[in-house]
């Protein structure tokens, strides 16, 4: 028979009274976990006077956790949150990572309440033993239903940040690190970028050893040991999440090259299994131009790239994708470019390029004199100086359509587009100005246009500061370094500004953000089957 209202009250007087006599109650605290049979208002009353008395009776652990667990599930979602509010009381000793591992399952609700009650008593017991919390999470992240998996390791990502560093101690970090690491056995894109998170937020991960570390972990998912399928987007999706996981903790010292985290590995699987299948690459995304995400992931790692095993070629492959972009001046007669209109000049992805060569062509500067043929470099320095007038007439009148705007004025969606468009050709004019020193200079710092940069170099600052002008670069120097040999293409008329398509095209500049890459269970991180395990308690 369940117990009521005032059997509930009677009994919790007795043990309440009976102070350091309490183990001698035994019977009035089973009436007591009788009241999770009763009606609504019995249950209530037991939710709060079971966890009062629990550590007093040992022998009935089990019993009462029980209990107190039928609360939990009841249908009457004041009395689970009730019950859920009471758990953290049971969390002691041996019992912890048991509590714990029961809130974790119940994360899986879909009531807000009830969820916010659920998380405030994981931090709670958390607080109490961090380790063995821990253990109950991971125990369902890696065995659990789906849901409370995906929550589990949400909860992670978002709350131990939170922990005070009393809690958070070297010993639990590593316990973390020990665990996550089995957790990426099996994951899905979405996952990965969460436990990366947890990972990175670690303060043993500060370090130049522990980027390192999180660095091994991302090159294990990435599979850089295997040739790339450019035609599975599963594949591809892949590889860009693993490498914007790992730009964050790419460094470089030029005083203490050990203390360095390299992108080296990346940059030459870029080198040598993506730029060679860029027009092939199957985008994750459809609205994403992968071709262009791929050239700035490139750009962005290039910086950080230490020695290279195969440095000449790597440069040669990054110089000839350069080429496919940097058209030749279109002919007088039949030639490759013989057309009616002016080759398209793709900025953006110049951008990457010019970029990335310029970075590694640091590593060996003589390349553009003793490793490519006469012939061929003259071609670059055509393409270079064709690209640069273009470019001019780009940057004069961006200036024209931006001068005099500023704070409101600049932050509308016209004026944002043209402020990136003259980063852009900004970048890529002090780019190709190194490139025609002779011998080719590599000292030129730019930040790249999509990245934040210094508010010195905002673009107020690149509006109303005029640069000297590429014009006298692309007629002066250029045609100076050119050999003497070489036909002067300022005489074909090449370029007639601005009445063609550079002035049409100011209105119409697009530039790329990256887009997100979807989730998934079984998206390229591993195909986690779906587990319907139900509550274990």
């Amino acid at each position: 028979m369940a117990a009521t209202v005032e059997d509930l009250y009677r009994n919790y007087g007795i043990l309440a009274d009976a102070k350091e006599d309490l183990s001698t109650h035994k019977d009035a605290y089973q009436v007591i976990l009788g009241g999770v049979k009763g009606g609504a208002k019995e249950k209530r009353l037991a939710a709060q006077f079971i966890p009062k008395f629990f550590s007093s009776f040992p022998e009935l652990a089990d019993a009462a956790i029980n209990a107190q667990l039928d609360l939990c599930e009841d249908e009457d979602v004041s009395i689970r949150r009730q019950a859920i509010k009471e758990l953290p009381r049971f969390a002691s000793g041996e019992n912890l990572p048991r509590v714990a591992d029961i809130l974790t399952q119940l994360l899986q609700t879909d009531d807000s309440a009830e969820f916010n009650q659920v998380n405030t008593a994981l931090i709670s017991i958390f607080k109490i033993d961090a380790k063995g919390t821990l253990g109950g999470l991971f125990s369902q992240i890696l065995q659990g239903e789906d849901i409370v998996r995906e929550r589990a390791i949400k909860f992670l990502s978002t709350k131990l940040k939170m922990m005070p560093d009393d809690t958070m101690t070297k010993e639990v970090e590593d316990y973390i690190f020990v665990e996550t690491k089995k957790v990426l056995e099996d994951v899905t894109g979405e996952e990965f970028v969460l436990l990366m998170r947890i990972l990175s937020g670690l303060k043993s991960m500060q370090t130049v050893s522990g980027r390192q570390q999180l660095v091994e972990l991302v090159v294990e998912q990435a599979f850089l040991e295997q040739a790339l399928n450019p035609a599975d987007a599963d594949s591809v999706d892949r590889l860009l999440q693993c490498t914007r996981q790992a730009l964050p903790l790419f460094s470089v010292s030029e005083t203490t090259a050990t203390k360095n985290v390299h992108s080296t590995r990346f940059v030459t699987y870029f080198c040598e299994f993506v730029l060679p299948n860029l027009s092939l690459l199957t985008s994750p995304v459809a609205e994403l131009d992968i071709q262009l995400e791929v050239l700035k992931l490139l750009a962005e790692m290039s910086p950080y790239c230490g020695d290279m095993d195969k440095l000449e070629v790597n440069l040669n492959m990054l110089f000839e994708k350069l080429l496919e972009f940097m058209p030749l001046p279109p002919e007088e007669e039949n030639g490759e470019n013989a057309a009616n209109e002016e080759p398209k000049l793709q900025f953006s992805y110049v951008e990457c390029l010019l970029f990335s060569f310029h970075q590694l062509g640091k590593k060996l500067p003589d390349f553009l004199i003793d490793k490519i043929s006469a012939e061929k470099l003259k071609d670059f320095k055509i393409r270079l100086q064709y690209f640069a007038r273009g470019l001019q007439v780009y940057i004069r009148q961006l200036r024209v359509a931006l001068q005099g705007k500023t704070g409101d004025a600049l932050k509308t969606e016209e004026n944002k587009i043209k402020v990136v468009a003259l980063k852009i050709t900004n970048n890529i004019n002090v780019l190709i100005k190194d490139l025609f020193h002779n011998p080719p200079s590599y000292k030129s710092t730019v930040t790249l246009s999509w990245k934040p940069v210094q508010k010195t170099e905002g673009a107020a600052a690149a509006i109303g500061q005029k640069r000297h002008s590429g014009e006298d670069m692309g007629t002066t120097a250029t045609t100076k370094k050119l050999p003497t040999t070489l036909p002067r293409r300022d005489a074909r008329q090449i370029y007639n500004p601005p009445s063609g398509k550079y002035s049409a095209s100011i209105g119409n500049f697009t530039y790329e953000q990256r887009g997100g890459f979807r989730g998934g269970r079984g998206r390229g991180f591993g195909g986690r089957g779906n587990r319907s395990r139900g509550r274990i308690y």
